[in-house]
């Protein structure tokens, strides 16, 4: 079993900056990708981000290409996403997954998720 909390959510201006971190315990020693993905009001959950958990692989939609990156700590079994140059149009709840398999966009892939963390961007 796998756990992940997320934290760092909260409210920002469009142009501001935030930075999403996700801790996992358990078994993190099955983790080999995870993943940042969002859901905003009346839309399915959304791919953003995702990274092998080595550190060996990164992809990025294209919506968030340039303005955010993943980055992950092996050995403190973390993942975090700095986010910049922020848009009303980010504003979701986003969420951490952690995958036994590869990197994919698709959200019913991911075998763990966290509980997610709300980030509000105003014009």
């Amino acid at each position: 079993q796998v756990q992940l909390v997320e934290s760092g959510g909260g409210l920002v201006q469009a142009g501001g900056s935030l930075r999403l971190s996700c801790a996992a315990s358990g078994r993190t020693f099955s983790i080999y990708a995870m993943g940042w993905f969002r859901q905003a009001p009346g839309t399915e959950r959304e791919f953003v981000a995702g990274i092998i958990w080595s550190g060996s692989g990164i992809s990025y939609s294209d919506s968030v290409k340039g303005r955010f990156t993943i980055s992950s700590d092996y050995a403190k079994n973390t993942v975090t996403l700095q986010m910049n140059s922020l848009k009303p149009e980010d504003t979701a709840v986003y969420y951490c997954a952690a995958n036994r398999g590869r990197i994919t966009s698709d959200h019913r892939q991911y075998d763990y998720w966290g509980q997610g963390t709300q980030v509000t961007v105003s014009s």
